[in-house]
């Protein structure tokens, strides 16, 4: 960790590391902006820091001083030229996500395989093999160590609003982002980029926003923390849509309200993602403004919210509204969150809702929309006899850490039971309930596991299983039906007939 990821943002963040949250700089990043910016890469050149200006007349001059530095710069900016794409929002976008991926130097090489690179990184997949001549021959390490200090005051800039932010927002949802075992929240800072620009990225279980400063502290969002805020929202709220498989699946009817929406096509085919980025602007409106903010402002943005086809946003500012006065934080409410929402009322609501001609763009990346879906289709091959499609794809979900990994484990549990393989189905059993946020895969896992037990002959641990099983979903009729058969009579296979 560099030394200015030891800036504390609140007490908990500093170096002992507590915290998930860092706030860092990168020379990765650094590189690959500057190698861009040596090729043609000038967007919005003269609203930035003059840092940028003169790190980029540092370059060249470096360059200049031999042929090979000519000639590395000549390879960079024709692989540069030949991967442009149409728009400089674009274009800066998959250098970000490559340079995500990127071990760092003096080597530039993906850290995974160029097919589990984010899709618009892939594009760029071969850019490390010209950075690296560059990278020695323009002596970047140099030219980054030598402005070091100014990259740090970077970060004072951001140290105090930034430790505002996440306190204020952790103490209205009455919740510790700390409690978020092995996720992780970044801010890279630079001066390299359009400081218009903000690049966030959710990878797994990693969270990324890249911002680009303002030099001049009176334009309106010079630190862009409205953008860091949203970001962060998703970080904290999508852990808590991912074990709330069950009320989710109870929502999806919802999404053929929104199919004539401007919305990007990932929240009209993930109702997860619809109803999260519905609270999540939710929240974001109602901690806008201040006590004297007019409500009718307010009014106004959950409206345009509704508009573009965010159509549960108005029911969650309102019962935000009933949350703002209840003790309890968002963990131990938002079973009821989404356990209120009248279905049926909804969808009349959203057939009255006139779209919008265009949404505004969604800030956060997600990673591949397919992944999401790499669950899916394993239980649908599993349920057609396609045992092996249905194992490999389970398989790729735990090696690249997609999903629900307890629910992967289940899958793989299931296809052991088919093998007859007791021992290998019992440890993925236990290893789904360790493992999953879906309490239906927990209490399905509890009852295979007792069944398992009593073909063993060990009743008094079966029966611990199926009143786990009762525990934990016994509000789900299929399985109270079979924990109660199991507590009833040990369990025996059907005949090879049935």
């Amino acid at each position: 960790m560099s030394p200015a990821a030891c800036l504390a943002l609140l007490a908990p963040f500093c170096c002992g590391q507590t915290s998930p949250i860092t706030l860092d700089t990168s020379e990765t990043l650094f590189s690959v902006l500057t190698a861009i910016n040596s090729c043609g890469y000038d967007q919005n050149l003269p609203g930035s820091y003059a840092l940028r200006r003169r790190i980029r007349a540092e370059v060249q001059e470096k360059l200049a001083e031999s042929e090979d530095g000519q000639l590395a710069l000549n390879n960079l900016c024709n692989y540069y030229q030949t991967h442009r794409r149409n728009d400089p929002t674009h274009d800066l976008s998959q250098y970000i996500s490559l340079a995500l991926y990127l071990t760092g130097p003096p080597q530039f090489l993906p850290r995974v395989k160029e097919f589990d690179l984010p899709p618009d990184a892939g594009n760029v997949a071969g850019f490390g093999t010209v950075l690296e001549p560059f990278y020695d021959r323009a002596r970047l390490h140099d030219i980054w160590e030598h402005h070091r200090n100014d990259y740090t005051e970077l970060i004072n800039r951001y140290h105090d609003p930034l430790s505002k932010m996440v306190f204020d927002t952790e103490i209205y949802l009455k919740l510790a982002s700390a409690g978020y075992l092995g996720r992780t929240f970044t801010i890279y800072l630079d001066v390299m980029g359009d400081p218009n620009e903000v690049n966030a990225r959710n990878y797994g279980l990693d969270y990324y926003v890249v911002i680009f400063p303002s030099p001049d502290p009176s334009s309106a969002t010079p630190l862009k923390m409205d953008q860091i805020r949203h970001t962060y929202l998703h970080y904290l709220m999508d852990p808590l849509a991912e074990k709330h498989f069950t009320s989710m699946k109870r929502l999806e009817p919802l999404l053929d309200s929104v199919k004539t929406a401007p919305l990007q096509e990932s929240f009209k085919t993930d109702i997860s993602l619809l109803v999260t980025e519905c609270l999540v602007r939710a929240i974001e409106i109602r901690l806008s403004g201040n006590k004297k903010t007019p409500e009718a402002l307010r009014t106004q943005a959950v409206d345009d919210a509704m508009r573009q086809g965010y159509i549960l946003t108005r029911y969650f500012y309102n019962t935000l509204i009933g949350f703002e006065k209840d003790p309890a934080g968002i963990r131990n409410t938002y079973s009821d969150f989404l356990d209120n929402i009248d279905l049926k009322k909804e969808e009349k609501q959203a057939s009255d809702i006139q779209f919008a001609n265009a949404a505004s763009p969604e800030l956060l990346q997600f990673s591949r929309p397919q992944d999401r879906d790499l669950l899916v289709t394993a239980e649908k091959r599993l349920q057609a006899g396609d045992t092996k499609g249905a194992q490999e794809l389970a398989q790729q979900a735990i090696d690249r850490k997609l999903g629900d990994q307890g629910r992967a484990m289940f899958i793989l549990a299931e296809i052991a039971v088919g093998n007859r393989d007791m021992a290998g189905a019992k440890d993925d059993f236990q290893k789904a309930i360790e493992q999953a946020k879906d309490p239906k895969v927990i209490a399905w896992s509890h009852v295979y596991l007792g069944r398992i037990l009593d073909l063993k002959e060990d009743r008094a641990a079966a029966l611990n299983e199926y009143r786990a099983a009762l525990s934990t979903g016994g509000q789900l009729p299929e399985v109270k039906a079979a924990a109660e058969r199991g507590l009833e009579h040990p369990y025996e296979p059907p005949a090879k007939s049935d």
